[in-house]
């Protein structure tokens, strides 16, 4: 039995895989704040997903950046700095974890979901924008574990200011925070809400919408321009908007062709596709490279 276990700013998802991957059970739980708090929630999960048995193998996919050893860094919506995350599990419940950033292990995930596609890369569409590139369902960290951190490539230097001090990052166009601060309406669902309006023709939800389209489309266009990866996947909570988002999107890839015959040699709106289920893909993919050599993962 493997256990992997997704830790987000909100909530910790752990499953439990058989030895075929298949997910035998789960446990969701709140996130606490702070370096402790995130560790007692993640060993909680994992007393709780194993019922009592203990894993042949422990993933953990976090926020920020996770150097080798699985020491985490900046993961600043869950209140860490710099934690030996690894060490600290390994001290409460006597294995140690592979530790992983989040979206590079929904990858691996989706990954297993898609096992026809050999490349692809998750681009997460949520609070803000990442991809995880997974090649032979395998992630791909790069040198220094920075490989897919997108968000913050610039597309349109007049465009909308981004918190890192840039203008028209793909993340200031497309993340979900940034599209919230720009509508600037109290919404429990703010992207969903700038979609309605839209369509109903209120100009500033058009143009707010219109700059999120032509961010996804510059991150898919960035993504196979850099990897060549077959399929370019599109999750997180932004995304969960499905076909109202992928079809203007594919649209956008499609214009942004017509004019170049590179580019439509290339066939980029017909790598988008979504998320093949609603699965666990982030606590999968953990569970499934818990139990991948080190030697399996590029980059590492």
């Amino acid at each position: 039995m493997r256990v992997g276990v997704d830790v987000g700013g909100t909530k910790i998802l752990a499953v439990a895989v058989d030895e075929g991957g298949a997910v035998v059970s789960a446990v969701r739980r709140e996130t606490g704040w702070g370096a402790d708090a995130v560790v007692d929630g993640i060993c909680a999960a994992v007393e709780t997903v194993s019922q009592g048995r203990r894993p042949d193998a422990i993933g953990v996919g976090v926020p920020g950046q996770v150097a080798p050893r699985g020491i985490v860094r900046h993961a600043l919506n869950l209140g860490i700095d710099s934690l030996d995350l690894a060490a600290a599990v390994e001290d409460r419940i006597g294995a140690r974890p592979v530790v992983e950033n989040d979206v590079r292990a929904a990858a691996v995930g989706v990954s297993a979901l898609l096992p026809e596609v050999a490349s692809l890369a998750y681009l997460n569409l949520g609070t803000g924008v990442a991809a995880g590139i997974a090649q032979g369902g395998m992630p791909w960290r790069g040198a220094r574990g920075a490989a897919g951190e997108i968000g913050h490539v610039s597309v349109d230097p007049a465009g909308p200011v981004c918190p890192c001090g840039q203008r028209g990052c793909i993340e200031a166009l497309a993340g979900g925070d940034a599209v919230a601060a720009r509508w600037g309406q109290a919404a429990t669902l703010p992207v969903a809400e700038v979609f309605e309006a839209a369509d109903a023709g209120d100009p500033l939800a058009l143009s707010v919408r219109a700059d999120l389209v032509r961010g996804v489309a510059a991150a898919v266009q960035l993504l196979v321009l850099t990897t060549d990866v077959e399929r370019v996947v599109l999750g997180g909570g932004v995304a969960n908007l499905g076909e109202r988002l992928r079809r203007p999107v594919r649209t956008a890839l499609r214009a942004a062709a017509s004019g170049s015959v590179f580019l439509a040699s290339l066939d980029l709106a017909d790598r988008v596709v979504p998320v093949p289920s609603d699965a666990p893909i982030g606590a999968l993919g953990a569970a499934l490279l818990a139990g991948a050599p080190a030697a399996a993962v590029p980059g590492m």
